[in-house]
């Protein structure tokens, strides 16, 4: 008898859509081990055995390419749209080589973290294509105007090819899915305890004076660590490799054992820029979120809204960040703007749907 198979898609963007459906994965993994995991992603694979501690097939491929960037907050556009237009020209191509691979392979269905040709590769192979996210490409190019809408409208058209779409908080409406499920929060959970964290660094400041700086996998050009010395009774965290070596920096050289997540419950706040994956996590945690604006990135507001209605949180101009001298740190952040919680199994929810697929087919 041969194990069913899933292809998981994965936009080439950052590590946060990487990193939210590698949780989901790694869940599905748990619920029915005999499920075989494809995933078909340019991102490292380190990062998705952070996630993912079973077996799983990595199937290097780009499908779309979200927004070039120098790092978490530079937006190359021109560079961006002659990579969509490549990719729209070779299309055909790249539908033809998936449905070979996904047919050779007995797949049983796509789950797609949010590529829009994912869904005309699985009506090509005549199998289910079901989607996650909170936003649409379709939503983040037609903001940006010109050229970029007709590369909008076709986006649309593939996502309404999508048999089933599992819609995260801090949501667009994304009407272009036919079908929309919503669904909770979704990210990984910690692997260590504070204590074990705590006494594997020496870390001794208290909880509200430990902060851990995340931006991404694209991480920041220039994070003004000079700020630091100011603080020389708080613990800084940081996964930048860049960092310099400082005595109240802990800079985490181990990527491939540690993930942000794994620290948060001993920070009292997380600084970031606006994204979903860190975002999520830290409202999952109930961790106090401080972060930039980002112009120019319709996904932005929604994800600063969802923040200011559900966490503790300090939102600041980049100037704040990178001109101050971080005075925001002895400010109190602001409460969530709403009592209620916001919802927050979202992993277990696809997961299971997605196993209940495969036991019913």
């Amino acid at each position: 008898m041969t194990r069913p198979v899933l292809y998981i898609a994965i936009t080439s963007h950052g590590f946060g859509h990487a990193v939210r459906a590698a949780s989901v994965a790694a869940a599905i993994q748990q619920l029915c081990p005999d499920i075989l995991l494809v995933l078909v992603t340019t991102v490292p694979r380190w990062l998705l055995e952070s996630y993912i501690p079973g077996d799983f097939i990595h199937r290097p491929r780009a499908f779309d390419v979200g927004v070039i960037q120098s790092d978490s907050l530079t937006m190359d556009k021109a560079a961006t749209l002659e990579k969509l237009q490549e990719i729209r020209r070779s299309q055909n191509a790249i539908i033809r080589g998936e449905v070979n691979f996904i047919r050779t392979n007995r797949v049983g269905l796509i789950l797609a973290d949010i590529p829009p040709l994912a869904a005309s590769i699985g009506k090509s192979a005549g199998i289910p294509c079901w989607m996650l996210s909170n936003f649409g490409w379709d939503f983040i190019y037609r903001d940006w105007g010109g050229e970029f809408g007709e590369i909008a409208d076709g986006i649309s058209e593939c996502y309404s090819q999508c048999d089933r779409l599992f819609r995260l908080p801090l949501h667009e409406p994304m009407s272009a899915f036919p079908e929309i499920t919503d669904v909770g929060l979704t990210g990984g959970i910690p692997q260590y305890t504070p204590e074990e964290l705590r006494d594997r660094f020496s870390l001794t400041a208290p909880t509200d004076k430990t902060i851990l700086l995340t931006f991404g996998g694209l991480s920041l050009e220039a994070i003004p660590y000079d700020n630091l010395h100011a603080f020389p009774d708080w613990q800084f965290i940081t996964f930048d490799q860049k960092a310099p070596i400082l005595p109240n920096l802990l800079k985490i050289t181990g990527r491939h054992n540690y993930r942000p997540v794994d620290f948060m419950p001993i920070c009292g706040r997380v600084v970031s820029k606006p994204g979903y994956s860190t975002f999520a996590e830290a409202l999952r945690l109930e961790v106090p979120i401080v972060s930039l604006t980002r112009e120019g990135f319709a996904e932005a507001p929604l994800l600063i809204e969802g923040i200011q209605n559900y966490a503790h949180h300090q939102i600041l101009a980049p100037q704040e960040f990178f001109s101050s001298r971080w005075e925001f740190l002895h400010q109190t952040p602001q409460p969530p703007r709403r009592q209620e919680m916001i919802e927050k199994h979202g992993t277990t929810a696809i997961a299971q749907a997605v196993v209940n697929h495969f036991q019913s087919s």
